[in-house]
Formats: C-alpha cells, sequence, structure tokens
C-alpha cells in the first residue's frame, strides 16, 4: 500500500506541475462547455420564419387558439416590399416568402437549408388546405390532435454537456498514459521499477486510480458547472450512472493510450498520434455536433468508435431519463475494448529505448 501510494502522489505531482496538461486535459475542454453553453443558451428546435407581404387572406383569418399553436412553429414577418422579402429568403434571413396574387397563394422558399424549406412548404400547405376545407361548408371526415411533448434533449447545454464530458475524459485518459508511458520509458524510470521490489500490479494498480480520479474530477466539475442557473443543465433519470460510465471509458481510452505511448519513441510522436486519433474521433462520435446529420456511411463507422458509445450512453442518462438499460450495453463494449487493446499494449510493451 505504500509503493501504491507513493506512485499515485507521484504521477498526481507530475501532472500538476505539467501546466500544459493540465490546460489541455481539463480547461480546454470546459473552455468548449463554458462558450458553447453561452453562445446557444436556451437553444431548442429554432422556428420556420416565413415573410408575409401585405395581405394573405387565409393566413390573416386565422385566429384565437389556432394562431397560438402555429405560432409556436412559426413566425411571420409582415412587409409591403416583395423584392425586399425575396432578397431576405436569397440571403438565408428568413426561410420563405409569402403573398396572395390573382386569388393564388405564392410561396418562394430558401435553398439553402432544405429542412427549414421543406417546414415552411409544408405549414403553408396545411394552412391552405384547411382553408380549402373550411370555404367548402363541409366538416372534415378525419381531425388529426396535435401536442407538442416537451424535450429537455433539444436544449443545447443537454447535448453540449455529455458529449464534451467524453471527449474531455477521452482526452485525459489517453494522454496520460501514453505521454507518462513515454517519459518513464525515456528516463529509464521504467527500468528502475523493473529491478525494485515494486510489482507491476501496483504500478498498473497507481497509473489506474490516478486516471480515474482525473476522470471523476473531470465530470464534478462539468456537472457543477453545467448545473448552474446561467446554462441550465437539467439532469434526469438516474444521472449517477455517468460515474461508472466515465470509469469504463477511462478505462478504455487509457488502453488506446498505452497502444500508442508503447509503439511511439518520444513524446512528440506520442502527442502527434494521439492528436490524430482522438481529436477526429470527437467529431466523429457526436461531441461536438449531432452524428444524424453525417451520411449514412459515416454513421456506421462511427459505430466502432468506443466514444460514440460512452457519448451516446451519458446522453442517455444525464439527459433523456435513462438508466441501466441505457448504461450497461456501453460499459460492456467499453471494457471489452479497453480489454482488447491492453493485450495488444503488452504485447508492444518495452521497459525502454534499448
Amino acid at each position: 500500500m505504500g509503493a501504491f501510494l507513493s506512485l499515485s502522489a507521484a504521477m498526481v505531482k507530475g501532472l500538476v506541475r505539467d501546466k500544459t496538461a493540465v490546460f489541455f486535459m481539463l480547461l480546454f475542454p470546459l473552455m468548449f462547455l463554458l462558450l458553447f453553453g453561452a453562445l446557444f443558451r436556451g437553444d431548442a428546435t429554432s422556428q420556420v420564419r416565413l415573410a408575409q407581404v401585405g395581405g394573405v387572406e387565409v393566413l390573416d383569418s386565422i385566429g384565437g387558439p389556432e394562431l397560438e399553436q402555429l405560432q409556436t412553429v412559426l413566425t411571420i414577418e409582415r412587409t409591403g416590399d416583395l423584392q425586399e422579402a425575396l432578397e431576405s429568403v436569397r440571403a438565408g434571413d428568413t426561410d420563405a416568402a409569402v403573398w396572395e396574387e390573382d386569388g393564388e397563394i405564392q410561396l418562394r422558399y430558401s435553398a439553402a437549408d432544405q429542412v427549414r424549406a421543406g417546414s415552411a412548404r409544408a405549414l403553408v400547405d396545411g394552412v391552405v388546405q384547411q382553408a380549402n376545407l373550411a370555404a367548402t361548408g363541409r366538416p372534415p371526415a378525419y381531425r388529426l390532435n396535435i401536442e407538442q411533448v416537451a424535450d429537455e434533449s433539444t436544449e443545447a447545454i443537454q447535448f453540449l454537456t455529455p458529449g464534451l464530458l467524453g471527449w474531455a475524459v477521452a482526452m485525459g485518459a489517453s494522454f496520460m498514459s501514453a505521454l507518462t508511458l513515454v517519459n518513464w520509458r525515456k528516463k529509464r524510470i521504467l527500468r528502475r521499477l523493473w529491478l525494485s521490489p515494486v510489482g507491476p500490479g501496483t504500478v498498473i494498480g497507481a497509473r489506474i486510480g490516478v486516471s480515474l480520479g482525473l476522470a471523476f474530477a473531470q465530470t464534478a466539475i462539468f456537472l457543477g458547472v453545467a448545473t448552474i442557473p446561467f446554462y441550465g443543465l437539467s439532469l434526469t433519470g438516474q444521472w449517477w450512472l455517468a460515474l461508472p460510465l466515465v470509469a469504463c471509458g477511462t478505462m478504455a481510452f487509457m488502453a488506446i493510450g498505452l497502444v500508442i505511448g508503447a509503439w511511439s519513441k518520444s513524446e512528440e510522436a506520442a502527442n502527434g498520434v494521439l492528436q490524430v486519433v482522438i481529436l477526429p474521433m470527437a467529431f466523429l462520435s457526436g461531441s461536438f455536433f449531432p452524428v444524424d446529420g453525417m451520411p449514412g456511411w459515416l454513421q456506421q463507422v462511427s459505430r466502432v468508435l468506443p466514444l460514440r458509445h460512452l457519448n451516446e450512453a451519458m446522453m442517455d442518462v444525464l439527459s433523456r431519463g435513462g438508466g441501466w438499460g441505457d448504461a450497461l450495453p456501453a460499459m460492456g463494449i467499453l471494457l471489452a475494448f479497453a480489454a482488447v487493446l491492453t493485450v495488444i499494449a503488452a504485447r508492444m510493451f518495452r521497459w525502454d529505448d534499448a
């Protein structure tokens, strides 16, 4: 136990004294949370912006509860200048422009965003069809009852916190294990440990303990910052399952770091390889933006990445009210990934550069 505590203390001191490591492992990901959380604070699914030129009877005749329901998804900006409205659509500032001409409803929409353009078309078409039906004087054969279900995951902070925390855990665990291994091998500390009475289990245990301590500190800081009223993260379900998920994610990314550290001959080489591996993985795993917007084949590629499984499970338990059923499969995948890469790292391991 004494050797374990001494090694752990040495690793912690080495980390704290390396200001660059502290910045990139802890402060750098936290800066993204602070910045993105402030920029997209209160953002949810945005409304369709529609420029109405002059009077449009089917729109002007809507009132009462129907108007209130329409305004939840559609923002109508009235203007008297057709050319100005069309220029606004061309510039992408407005999603569509609508006006009435010779008894016909004219709609012009932007091609810049096909999703929002489709929403504008569907909304205006629905209004016109309802007006046509009302003009016949006949009651509709079918009625559709629509209610919006509150979905807290649409808030930006509910998405950003799990994804950026997963990225921070990946960076901290992989960089610490890889750079420590390279540095200790370069300074021949590994050989001294090999010749000392300290067993390999003690060294590995100390490394795991320090990495888990860093990961839990990252989790506490991220959740502490995100849940303050300014950012407004609302923890749902069995959110505490984020802790075992973080622990399993730490093991998986420690294994990645061990493989890279065993292969690399210098800290510069290890750092370069880690950047090439971790940063693209963060983009492909939904740490910065949803993976749903990626091409289908790229989504399939991302399913083999451990960070995607960590991010999705973290979002389930932190933001979507998930529980053990969401966490256990991801934990199993992460631990299996860690086991395979640890075996590979063990085969590549060497005590010194000789």
